[in-house]
Formats: C-alpha cells, structure tokens, sequence
C-alpha cells in the first residue's frame, strides 16, 4: 500500500497553478475597471468644478467637489415630470411584462391548450419578421395609444423572448409539483398562482433585470408616439438635452433670476459638457442600484431557462 506522503492530496495545488491564478485574477480585475471606469468618469466630471470638467481635465480624481449641477439640472423644465414618468413605466412596464411572460410561459406547456403549437409558433413569428415602424405608427394611432403613458406599457407586454425562457424553465421543473395540485383540485389559474410562480423567482428575476433596463432606456418610443410634453420620459430629455446642451447650460445660469449677483461662480455655472454629464448620471444610477438585487437570481435563471433536462 502507498504511504500517506506518496499520495498527492486532492486538494493541493500544482506548481503551475499559483502564477496562473495570480494572472487569471490580475485579467478579470483590469477587465472590471475598464467596465467600470466610463461610469466612474461620468460621475466624478459631474461633481467636479464645471470649468475645469469642461476643458476634459478631470480623469482620475474629481476636483472643487460640488452637488449644485444636481439640483440646478432638477431644476430645468420637465427634468422631475420626466423622471416620475420613467420610474413608472419601468415598474409598471416590468411587472406586466413578467407577470404576461410567466403566464404565456406556463400556458405552452400545459397540452391541454387548445391550438396550442399553432399559438407559439405564431408568438416565435413575431420573433424574426415585423410590419415595419409606419404600420407600428398606424396601428398605435388606431388603437388610440399615441399620446397616451399606455403606449410604454402594453406594445411591451408579450416578449417572444421571456416566453420562451419561462417555458423552458416550467419544464425543468418537476411534473409532480403540477399533478399534485391538480389531484388537490386546483385549477389552471390557481396551480399557477400558488404552486408554478413562487417556484419561478430565479427565470422572473431575470426577466425582471431585462425588461426593467429596456423599459428604462428606451426613448425612441416617446420619439415616434408621443408629442405631449407631460408624457416626455427622462431617456428622451437626456436625448434633447444633448442635442441641446448648450442653449440648457445658459437657461440653467438663469434658474436664480437674471440679476448678476444670483449667477454661480465659473466653478458652478452649468455648461453642456456638465449638463451631460450630470443628466448621464442621473439616467444611468438607478439600473446600478438596482442590478445588484437581481444579480444572485441572473445565472440560475438564465442557464435553467435556457437549457432542458
């Protein structure tokens, strides 16, 4: 029998693997701040002195700190209305996206379903061929949606996509959870409600994360349905703004009243590389804060969503 110093314990590790961890952890860390940077970059210009953020100065380190291009930007017209209007597409938008896709999903796996391959195949269709944007105009017109918050919401409630994620995670999932609430005497909706969604949270979560993002960033909606100032979403003012960034910087000097004496310092009078900055800030920190909730639900959910068995 080999002595214990002869066997190799399964847990030591080779020479070679040392160096190789050292090198594999050094890449991923350099590959995370170049990740990380353009966000941090945003950041410290828009609490830095504008004058100096303007000449493309500030790259490491923020300089003359100050939180006046915040609520000077909070300020100009429509920044608050807008705002209020993205956080409540996205919430709303979200939870009528997960909660379509998780009952879609369910509903194609049940073969009980009438039509039911005829139904999802006509759902993947949609996946690869579309009418075109003047047909999308015209049906929103006809449907009275243009000018209308609902035009966020409903084109986005059916999502081919999360349909078929969720559809794949159902059947994943053990059969008997589904036969012994049925032999319980609950029904179609009920074994959904009570027995199939609590079970669903990693596939939902990850819905959630993608619809959330795309709710939250898009502006080309507003762009082509909407012409009423109140229903402006924030991503559409940063869109403008940008477009518009010079003209803003003067109405922000303004703000106070026209009288000299009210008008900030060259450190704090807004300019449009700060008004960019500032309104980038502002569009992009929340999907920060919020993606670490989800995080922990993101790679069981894909994986168990996107491969059977």
């Amino acid at each position: 029998m080999p002595t214990t110093a002869n066997v190799t314990s399964p847990t030591r590790r080779a020479r070679g693997d040392i160096p190789f961890e050292i090198w594999n952890y050094a890449g991923f860390l350099i590959f995370a701040l170049l990740c990380g940077y353009p966000f941090y970059y945003l950041i410290i210009n828009s609490i830095s002195a504008n004058d100096v953020s303007a000449l493309g100065d500030v790259r490491l380190w923020p300089e003359g700190v100050h939180l006046s291009n915040y609520s000077q930007v909070f300020q100009l017209s429509g920044v608050g209305n807008a705002a209020l209007i993205s956080v409540a597409r996205t919430v709303i938008g979200t939870a009528c996206s997960v909660l379509a896709s998780a009952y879609l999903g369910y509903m194609f796996t049940q073969e009980r379903m009438w039509k039911r391959s005829f139904w999802y195949r006509s759902m993947i269709f949609t996946m690869y061929f579309n009418a075109g944007l003047i047909p999308m105009y015209i049906t929103m017109k006809t449907l009275g949606l243009t000018n209308s918050f609902w035009v966020y919401i409903l084109p986005a409630v059916v999502q081919p996509f999360f349909i078929i994620l969720v559809k794949t995670y159902v059947e994943s999932m053990p059969r008997s959870l589904q036969e012994a609430a049925e032999m319980d005497g609950a029904g179609t909706v009920r074994t959904f409600l009570q027995i199939m969604l609590p079970n669903m949270t990693p596939i939902l979560a990850t819905i959630a994360i993608f619809s959330a993002v795309s709710q939250w960033n898009s502006f080309q909606d507003t762009l082509l349905f909407v012409t009423d100032q109140k229903l402006y979403s924030l991503q559409y003012m940063l869109y403008t703004y940008i477009n518009q960034a010079s003209s803003l910087a003067a109405a922000a000097q303004n703000v106070q009243g026209g009288d000299l004496s009210a008008i900030a310092s060259a450190a704090t009078s807004q300019t449009p590389t700060s008004i960019r900055m500032t309104v980038a800030v502002i569009v992009v920190l929340p999907i920060i804060f919020v993606y670490p909730l989800f995080q922990r639900y993101f790679v069981k959910g894909i994986m168990l969503g996107a491969v059977k068995g």
